[in-house]
């Protein structure tokens, strides 16, 4: 719940609360705990979010809780906030929406505690997404303006992050001017399905073999989500989408069986978004083993893939040469792509689509007779599994420097298991102009005839909300910092030291030396 100034007097937020809780058992989320910021109708979209949130992130909690007494794991278990702070999961239950782009911000943690850089670019690249943010002075650079969910601008601290849908499993298309396009949709790549299912292997030789060709549906499978036994056929589906359901399987078919229509390709793609199957078609990981820069999975699956994308794109059979250069060609978009997002970070805006910031991306340091290079002026630390496919070209194309730490495949469990608990209280101190100082903040506002007896229990105030705030969250032996704005307010924080304990082998926890487990929510 919200109401207009409860961030002046939130006693009467936590009155309805209590009223609420007594009759219903039920958790309510209160604005005043989310922010302290005065703008009445963001505060309760937030705390709307917030609420809507408690429920999933609950049986998150409970499934890892559950793991934990399962592999005899005694500690407490922490969970990263979006700022990239830590606290203990029963207090950030209640406000779960904290944890928004906490898996960046633990990448971010992690960067730092690897490289023993203070300041950098992070980009943190995965199957699906490439998050990228920086470290300055040691400190996340936070978003001020609050963390945005589902297209909401919300009034919760985290960093400031700039997401891109680029991953090794991003999904290679063709585009209606025959440009090579990597699209933002995350698909199976080939070359994991072949490794998987041997089968891939003659459907794609099938696919050569036919002598039509140029089918944008050659090379590309549906089947359902790696585990599943069977499909999960729902009311809630159309007729022809569970027609279309029953029909796949576990391991891959080919989707120029299954889509002979427009119709049956919406479905498909319905379906997808709903994640009830998987698509799996080409990718950058794909082109990657064409190369060899990489050896997961099958390259002759990738190889024969990349063979009915060169045909489609060419209109002609491929050769060794044609193919290479295809897959060449994607590895080279999705550097540029890096490279874009990279150097958008480091200036703080998006720069214009326009000759010159493509011949930068691209490596080209002439544009006519003009001389061009942009570069960030501090080091770009790549983590995530696929970076160093792709960052070793970044760094010659922008002639900066690029850092690999150790174990950078794991930062964001690093970071989950070296983050730091924090809260920040704010109690602000206000006069009319009589000589009266009213304090706000808590739960009863007071009042001081004079301004120094206001400011001295301001202090006290701050300091006595931060240090229970942070026990409740985990901390053993806080640490106390107070600043007074000029405004009156006083903002004390609280953190634990910064742990130092190794990370377990579970992507996304760890252990710390405070004894506890740490989780990473987000991307």
């Amino acid at each position: 719940m919200a109401a207009a100034f409860a961030v002046r007097n939130p006693a009467h937020e936590q009155l309805v609360r209590t009223r609420i809780v007594e009759k219903t058992g039920k958790p309510v989320t209160l604005s005043t705990e989310l922010s302290s910021s005065l703008d009445a109708p963001r505060r309760a979209l937030t705390a709307t979010l917030n609420a809507r949130l408690i429920s999933r992130v609950t049986h998150l909690i409970d499934a890892v809780q559950r793991a934990m007494a399962q592999l005899q794991i005694q500690c407490p278990l922490m969970i990263v906030k979006g700022d990239g702070t830590l606290a203990l999961a029963h207090s950030v239950a209640k406000r779960p929406i904290e944890t928004v782009l906490s898996g960046p911000a633990a990448s971010l943690v992690g960067a730092r505690w690897l490289s023993g850089l203070d300041n950098f670019i992070l980009s943190d690249m995965g199957g699906t997404t490439t998050d990228v943010g920086a470290l300055v002075d040691g400190l996340p650079r936070v978003n001020l303006d609050g963390a945005e969910v589902g297209g909401w601008r919300t009034m919760v601290r985290a960093i400031d992050v700039r997401t891109i849908g680029l991953g090794g499993d991003s999904e290679v298309a063709l585009a209606g001017n025959g440009r090579l396009e990597v699209r933002p949709q995350r698909i199976v790549p080939v070359s994991l399905l072949a490794a998987r299912y041997p089968q891939t292997i003659a459907m794609l030789q099938a696919d050569l073999a036919d002598v039509d060709g140029g089918n944008s549906l050659q090379g590309r499978f549906v089947l359902l989500p790696f585990g599943a036994k069977g499909p999960r056929l729902s009311d809630e589906l159309s007729a022809r989408e569970s027609e279309l359901l029953a029909q796949v399987r576990p391991g891959p078919t080919p989707m120029r069986t299954l889509a002979t229509s427009v119709n049956a390709q919406r479905a498909i793609s319905s379906l997808q978004r709903k994640g009830l199957i998987q698509v799996a078609g080409f990718t950058p990981s794909d082109a990657a083993h064409v190369l060899e820069l990489q050896a997961n999975w099958s390259r002759e699956g990738a190889y024969l893939a990349a063979q009915l994308g060169c045909r489609l794109r060419e209109m002609k059979m491929p050769t060794e040469e044609r193919t290479r250069a295809y897959a060449h060609a994607v590895w080279s978009e999705t550097v540029r792509l890096s490279a874009r997002v990279i150097l958008d970070t480091a200036l703080g805006f998006s720069l214009p689509d326009d000759r010159i910031s493509q011949a930068i991306c691209n490596g080209e340091s002439l544009v006519g007779l003009a001389q061009v290079s942009i570069k960030p002026s501090v080091p770009v630390v790549a983590v995530g599994g696929p970076v160093k496919v792709y960052y070793g070209e970044l760094a010659r194309r922008l002639g900066c420097e690029v850092v690999f730490p150790p174990n950078c495949d794991v930062a964001n469990a690093v970071g989950a298991a070296t983050g730091v608990v924090a809260y920040t209280a704010v109690v602000e101190v206000h006069g009319d102009g009589s000589g009266l100082f009213r304090l706000t903040g808590l739960a009863d506002t007071q009042s001081f005839g004079n301004a120094q007896a206001a400011l001295q229990a301001a202090h006290s105030a701050a300091e006595q909300a931060a240090l229970a705030a942070v026990k409740g969250m985990g901390a053993a032996q806080p640490e106390v910092e107070v600043s007074a704005a000029r405004s009156g307010s006083l903002r004390t924080q609280k953190l634990l030291p910064q742990c130092g304990g190794r990370p377990w082998a579970d992507a996304g926890g760890g252990h710390c030396a405070c004894g506890g487990a740490a989780l990473a929510l987000g991307t």
